[in-house]
C-alpha cells in the first residue's frame, strides 16, 4: 500500500485534511494514512499521533509558554516520518510547526518522501522572501486562491490553485430555516451570530468584546432576539461561560453538520478575524470582523504586513466589503454601530459576496478536494 502522512495543526487544517483524505480514498483505495489531525480527520480514518490542540497557538508572544510542548511534538512527528517512511507527506497550513518538521526530517538525510504543502503562506501579505524558501523546502504546493501560484512558480515550485473545500458538497445548499426549526426559532425572529474563534487565546482576548457587541445589537433590535454561537467541542465550555448569564435566547452548537445551517440562519454575524469570515462571505451572510491579540505580537506583525485588509474577501476584492475592527479599533460600541447598520441594510454587502463562492471553486466540475487529491497522487502514480 502507498503511505501518505497528513499533518494538520488547527481546525481549519483538520477540515481540509479530512476532505483531502476522503478525496484520495475515492481516487485510490490502496492508500494508508498516518499523521496528525483532529476529529474530522479521525472520522476520515486517520489515527492522530497526538491531540492536535497541542499545536493551536497563534501569535509571537503566545508561543513562548508552549515551546516545550511544541518542540516535543515536532520531534515526535519527524521521528514518525523517519521511522515509517511514507511515500508522501502533506503538511496543511500551520507553517511554524510543519516546516520545522520537514527540516528535522531532511536533516536526518537518506531517502526522502515527497513533501507537499497545502495552503500557501501569505507571501502576498508579508515576507515575500518566504516563497523562495518554501520552493527550496517542498516539492509541491496546493493553493486555495487563484492569485497565489505565480508568487511561487517563479521560483520553480510546482503549484496549483484548487479553491477552498468549504464550498463542496452540500455546503452551499444550506438552509437557515432548518436550523431555526431545530432551535425553535421563528422564521421572522431576529438572529445574531457570534463566532468567537477556535483558540482559547482568541476567546480570552476578544470574547467579551464580541459578546458585548451582540448584546448591544440585541438590545436595539428588540423582542424575541436569538443569539447563536457555533463553536468547537474543546472551546465550547469557554463560550458557554461567556454567554451563560445572557438575558437573551442563547443557542450554542458544536455539531459540525449544523454549522453551515447555523450560519445561514443569521441575520447578522460578529466574527473573529479568520477563515470563518470567508465562510460567511461564501454563504452571503452579512457580518463584521474583529481581532485583538497580544500588543507585542500586534506591533511586530504591523511592521511586516503589506496588505490593507485582514478579511480575505476584502483582499480578493481589493476594497472594504466587510468592516474590520482590529487591535485598538476593536471596541464594542463602534462595532455595534457598524453591525446594527449592516443589520438594517445588508443588501449591498450581500451583493458584493456574490462572486466569492465561484472564485473559491463552487459549482465546478471537480471539487477543490478532488483537484488537490489528483495533485498529490501525481507524485505517486
Amino acid at each position: 500500500m502507498m503511505h501518505i502522512c497528513v499533518i494538520a495543526g488547527e481546525p481549519s487544517g483538520d477540515f481540509l485534511g479530512a476532505k483531502l483524505i476522503d478525496a484520495l480514498n475515492a481516487e485510490d483505495k490502496n492508500l494508508e494514512f498516518s499523521g496528525v489531525g483532529g476529529m474530522l480527520m479521525g472520522d476520515a480514518g486517520l489515527k492522530s499521533l497526538f491531540p492536535y490542540q497541542d499545536l493551536a497557538v497563534m501569535g509571537i508572544a503566545e508561543v513562548f509558554p508552549k515551546l516545550p510542548t511544541l518542540l516535543r511534538r515536532i520531534n515526535q512527528t519527524a521521528r514518525h516520518i523517519i521511522d515509517n517512511k511514507p511515500d508522501i507527506v502533506v503538511t496543511i497550513d500551520s507553517p511554524d510547526f510543519c516546516f520545522r518538521v520537514i527540516r528535522a526530517v531532511k536533516k536526518r538525510g537518506g531517502v526522502m518522501p515527497k513533501f507537499i504543502h497545502y495552503v500557501a503562506p501569505t507571501v502576498w501579505a508579508w515576507r515575500e522572501g518566504r516563497a523562495q524558501k518554501l520552493a527550496d523546502l517542498v516539492d509541491g504546493l496546493i493553493c486555495l486562491f487563484d492569485f497565489e501560484p505565480p508568487y511561487f512558480e517563479k521560483y520553480g515550485l510546482k503549484s496549483i490553485a484548487v479553491g477552498h473545500p468549504m464550498v463542496e458538497g452540500a455546503a452551499m445548499n444550506t438552509n437557515g430555516n432548518r436550523f431555526r426549526d431545530v432551535c425553535g426559532i421563528g422564521e421572522k425572529e431576529p438572529v445574531i451570530g457570534v463566532l468567537f474563534g477556535s483558540r482559547r487565546g482568541e476567546i480570552k482576548n476578544i470574547g467579551e468584546v464580541l459578546r458585548d457587541v451582540a448584546y448591544t445589537i440585541a438590545q436595539r433590535v428588540g423582542n424575541n432576539v436569538h443569539i447563536i454561537a457555533p463553536t468547537l467541542p474543546y472551546v465550547k465550555d469557554s463560550v458557554y461561560q461567556l454567554l451563560k448569564n445572557s438575558p437573551y435566547n442563547i443557542h450554542i452548537t458544536d455539531a459540525p453538520h449544523e454549522k453551515n445551517d447555523a450560519f445561514k440562519s443569521m441575520d447578522i454575524a460578529i466574527a473573529v478575524s479568520g477563515t470563518v469570515g470567508l465562510e460567511l462571505a461564501a454563504l452571503q451572510v452579512p457580518h463584521i470582523i474583529g481581532y485583538k491579540t497580544n500588543p507585542i505580537t500586534a506591533a511586530i506583525v504591523r511592521k511586516m504586513v503589506r496588505v490593507k485588509y485582514a478579511h480575505l474577501a476584502n483582499i480578493m476584492a481589493d476594497k472594504m466589503i466587510v468592516p474590520e475592527f482590529i487591535q485598538q479599533n476593536c471596541i464594542a460600541e463602534n462595532m455595534a454601530d457598524a453591525a446594527y447598520n449592516l443589520y438594517k441594510n445588508p443588501q449591498s454587502q450581500i451583493l458584493e459576496f456574490s462572486g466569492i463562492a465561484n472564485r473559491l471553486g463552487a459549482y465546478q466540475q471537480k471539487t477543490p478536494s478532488q483537484k488537490a487529491a489528483e495533485f498529490v497522487l501525481d507524485y505517486i502514480l
